[in-house]
């Protein structure tokens, strides 16, 4: 072994290492956060506790204003939705999708094809390995 290959594996074995020092202190880390979330204080009660009221109190305001605004949004829609429909470029969406549609089918055909030959292959070269 040269001076140069050693200097290259001693090198790679600290960053090694490393690597692994470091991914033990971020376990120990995020473990001993978890311990601390989830244990009981001097109340009786857990620390993340609050956290999870704060969080269900925010979803049922997120719900309830969802709820309003799509209300809003739906009645907006139906005054100005002519008016948004003829805007729409229905038959240029309709080219790309069907030549979409297209090269999917001749896709998936050539995909077929192909495997169809590779599985015609495949029976030959076991029936001629059976002698049938």
């Amino acid at each position: 072994m040269s001076v140069r290959e050693r200097e290259t594996n001693e090198g790679g074995g600290r960053d090694a290492e490393y690597d692994l020092l470091t991914a033990a202190l971020i376990g120990v880390t995020i473990g001993a956060g978890v311990t601390f979330m989830l244990r009981r204080g001097p109340s009786g009660r857990r620390p993340a506790t609050p956290l999870m009221l704060g969080v269900t109190r925010g979803a049922g305001w997120a719900g309830k204003n969802a709820l309003r605004a799509g209300t809003r949004g739906a009645r907006w829609a139906a005054d100005r939705g002519e008016e948004l429909w003829d805007r729409v470029p229905r038959d240029e969406i309709r080219e790309h999708v069907s030549d979409y549609m297209g090269r999917a089918r001749e896709a998936i055909d050539d995909v077929v094809e192909s495997e169809l030959k590779q599985l015609r292959r495949a029976i030959r070269r076991q029936r001629k390995r059976l002698g049938l």
